[in-house]
Formats: structure tokens, sequence, C-alpha cells
């Protein structure tokens, strides 16, 4: 099995310098056209395939971010693994601007989406797909990522729960006050539902949070683009070196065993007649 791996960069990775040996590929997909073209290279030696998840030129709104097409492109180019990033609020006092959250579980507020690749239509999977979400996150790769931290020396958080919410539009004081209530960590517009989809196509997936803000909860501290745009400018690199590390870890690591559980768990999620045969999910 040829090891690769997938990179979702999120608000602040658009720029790639870290890719070695780059050549842009553009990929088609049964749920139409991914964000932008994929990126082919390798980071510290390593095959990665790397997308932009708003585009290069960050134009896509996060409503409207084709998530199906960006993971069906990802795992038609060979992603056995994806890492991927997400600008977010902090929603704790610790959780500073900087932080980095390796988070564990989610809390889904959106309603625009398209959640699931087993819909109906002609040409796509076929069968209903009742996916458990938890773990939500693949823990193999959450321990890689958390050690790379370690290693590195970065303030993280091993655990965390994101609130996605719809966007495009921040919250108000009062949602920010229940997410806070729920005990939840962050707030983002993007972490739902590119981690169920991910679980759907069998892919461990991991997702690392760069807090960049208070949301608005509290005093003194207002998020807006221009504060967003300025901290994940600071804190790039972070993302970055973690997965430049990581990737060279991931790579000395036989990934067989934990991809055909995560595949026989997404095969077990669907109900669909016995004899039909999921292609990405049987033979792969």
């Amino acid at each position: 099995m040829t090891f690769k791996v997938g990179i979702i960069g999120g608000t602040g990775l658009e720029d790639t310098e870290f890719f070695k040996n780059v050549k842009q590929v553009k990929v088609d997909t049964p749920f139409g056209p991914p964000s932008d073209d994929l990126l082919e290279g390798e980071i510290n030696g390593v095959p990665c395939v790397l997308i932009s998840r708003h585009g290069k030129k960050h134009n896509i709104a996060p409503s409207r971010v084709n998530f199906r097409a960006n993971l069906w492109a990802l795992m038609k180019q060979g992603a056995k693994v994806i890492l991927a990033t997400a600008a977010s609020g902090s929603l704790k006092e610790d959780h500073t601007p900087g932080t980095l959250v390796f988070l564990d579980s989610f809390i889904d507020r959106t309603f625009k989406r398209e959640v699931t690749f087993h819909d109906g239509v002609s040409g796509h999977p076929q069968g209903v797909c009742h996916m458990p979400a938890h773990p939500a996150y693949n823990e193999k790769l959450r321990q890689v990522l958390i050690k790379c931290a370690e290693e590195l020396g970065f303030k993280h958080s091993k655990t965390g729960t994101a609130v996605c919410i719809e966007g495009p539009r921040y919250s108000s004081f009062a949602e920010s006050a229940i997410w806070r209530s729920w005990n939840a960590d962050i707030v983002n517009m993007t972490v739902c539902p590119e981690v169920y989809l991910a679980k759907e196509l069998g892919i461990p997936y991991a997702s690392v949070a760069l807090i960049t803000d208070y949301d608005c909860w509290r005093e003194g501290e207002l998020v807006s683009v221009e504060l967003v745009t300025k901290r994940m400018n600071e804190n790039a690199h972070k993302a970055k070196d973690l997965f430049s590390l990581a990737v060279k870890k991931l790579a000395a690591i036989d990934w067989t065993d934990e991809i055909c559980e995560c595949k026989k768990t997404a095969r077990a999620g669907v109900m669909v007649d016995s004899d039909v045969v999921i292609d990405h999910l049987e033979n792969y």
C-alpha cells in the first residue's frame, strides 16, 4: 500500500511553501468540483496531497464549501489518512489565541450542507448510511499529532469539543453563552460535515483547531475578520511545523489494520442489499 497523507488546509494555510516537488492536479468527482485544484507533492519526503478548503484565494464561504467533493477528491488521489486545520474561536479562558486544540468531539449546528455521500442520487454510493459519530476523530492519528505538539513545545489541549455553526456570521453574545454552557471548547464553521463525511469514506481523519480569538463572550475582545486573519498569519507556522513533523511519524507506521477497521465500520453503517458492492469501502 502506497502511503499518502491528505491535508485539508483551512484559513491561513493557503500558503504551501512547505510543500516540495509540487504539481497541480484537477480532479473530477461525482459530487461536483472540489474547492480548488489539488496540490500533489512531498513534505519531508512523504507523499502528500493538499486541498485548500476555501480555495487558494479564500473565496468560498463555509456554507458553500463542497465538503463531499473535497474528501472524495483526496480519496481518489490516494490519501490514506487525512489531517485538517480549522481556525477557531475559544470558548474557554485557558484556550488562549495560538493554542492548538486536538478535537475529539463535535456539536453540529449547521443546517444548509450536504451531510452524506449516500443521498439516493444515481451515480452516488448506494444505500442509507447511519454512521456512528463516536469516536468522532481517529484516535491513532490524534495521538500522533499530540506527540508532535509536545515535541515542538506548542501550547495545546489534548481534547476539545467543537461547536460548528453555519456561518458566515460569527456568534451572537447569547449564542456564545449557550456554547459555553454546553462546556464546548471551540466554535468553528467548517468542522461539520467534514469529520463525519471522512468517516463515511472509512478514512482515518484528525483535525487541529488553531485558536484565533475568544468569539464574543470575553469582555474587551470581539471576533472580527481582521483579528482572525492577523492571528492566523501569526500562528500558521505552527500548523506547518506540526504537519511537517507528523507526516514523518505517520509514514513510519503501518496503517493497514487501522484503515481496514475504518472501512469495516463505514461499511457496517450502510443499510443496503447484501449483494451491493460499495467500491471505496470494499476494494481498497
